[in-house]
């Protein structure tokens, strides 16, 4: 198994030196949903939530999550992203929306953690702006789904 890599010899946390590593195009997707009452769906669907646009909102602020991951995850770098994407998708079978955001750069490190971040992003902004009608909403199911490019190569995620 290999060693984390936040942490030196010593066990102590250190940002990680990536200025030997070759800059590539990297992608990163994640998921996660938003489970909620049938009722709180037909509300933000039919866009009668006294907030506003929930969707819009939330896609919005996945996108500013994305943004700013390195200033709220102590060990990441700050980079240069070149694309994100949220989506957020009703499922009726949850009842609830799907989140899913995608993040571009090209550089000499990853951005599974700002797709992380934005799909977390976008899920909490949901529960925000529609806690008024539904306290028990669940946020859940955050995680990974892929990633392309670095010295690591391509990884796809299990079926959950």
């Amino acid at each position: 198994m290999s060693r984390l890599t936040h942490f030196d010899d010593a066990g102590a946390a250190h940002m990680v030196d990536v200025s030997g590593k070759a800059e590539t195009d990297r992608v990163a997707v994640a998921e996660g949903w938003v489970k909620m009452s049938a009722e709180t769906l037909d509300i933000i669907i039919s866009g009668t939530s006294k907030k506003g646009d929930v969707i819009g909102i939330a896609r919005l602020a996945g996108i500013m999550g994305a943004k700013r991951t390195s200033d709220l995850i102590p060990l990441c770098h700050p980079l240069p992203i070149t694309r994100v994407a949220v989506d957020l998708t009703v499922d009726d079978a949850l009842p609830g929306l799907r989140v899913t955001a995608t993040v571009g750069t090209a550089g000499r490190t990853g951005v599974e953690m700002e797709a992380l971040v934005a799909v977390s992003t976008a899920c909490l902004t949901v529960y925000d702006m529609a806690k008024a009608v539904q306290k028990d909403m669940q946020i859940g199911g955050i995680r990974l789904l892929s990633k392309t490019g670095g010295k690591s190569g391509d990884w796809k995620a299990s079926p959950p």
